[in-house]
């Protein structure tokens, strides 16, 4: 074979290589009518569940080796519903959120660990307020398919708990025994492969 023939091999197989390597990261964004985020704090002796009604942001998968994905999520927290209008105003004030000051919480990966076929425990930072701490998620792939009008979709499920006391988030001290400190998560998404 001439050296000319070797060289176009060579660089064929290369960027073929280059091709398939690129195709397997995809990018997703996050489906904010199909996707949903959730948490359950103690009070008293029971327990009452909220949800956040806006979420955005996005995922980098690599279906080759998913510990290499990455993942942002924003959330609006004015969007806090907790099925009590004067709830949801007190949550919103200084005393806890204080959404005039602070409109976004935020998630953002920084490593994903796999722990079985399908799951994989997803260290990032979470902000709220104008605190930042590191906090690993329960993560599950649920899987890919096909959505209306050709959209490609990808489903994950999250689980988590956080303190509340870490973000400033405590609230009153007269609430302090009323309200437990841990606030469980369970976040549902739907993301869109980006064209």
């Amino acid at each position: 074979m001439k050296t000319s023939a070797k060289l176009i091999l060579v660089a064929t197989l290369a960027l073929g290589f280059i091709r398939s390597a690129s195709a397997a990261v995809e990018t997703y964004e996050i489906d904010p009518v199909h996707s949903t985020v959730n948490f359950s704090l103690r009070h008293i002796v029971s327990k009452f569940t909220g949800s956040f009604g806006k979420v955005s942001g996005g995922l980098t998968v690599d279906r080759a080796d998913l510990e290499k994905s990455t993942v942002e999520a924003v959330v609006d927290i004015a969007s806090i519903n907790t099925a009590d209008e004067k709830r949801n105003t007190h949550v919103k004030s200084p005393d806890f959120f204080d959404v005039a000051k602070y409109t976004k919480g935020a998630f953002k990966s920084t490593a994903w660990k796999k722990t079985g076929e399908d799951t994989f425990d997803v260290t990032g930072n979470l902000t709220l307020k104008d605190v930042t701490k590191p906090v690993t998620l329960k993560v599950k792939l649920l899987g890919f398919g096909d959505g209306m009008r050709g959209a490609k979709l990808s489903g994950w499920e999250v689980t988590g708990a956080i303190k509340k006391s870490d973000f400033g988030l405590s609230g009153p001290a007269m609430l302090s025994k009323a309200l437990g400190d841990e606030v469980t998560l369970s976040i549902g998404v739907e993301a869109v492969l980006k064209s």
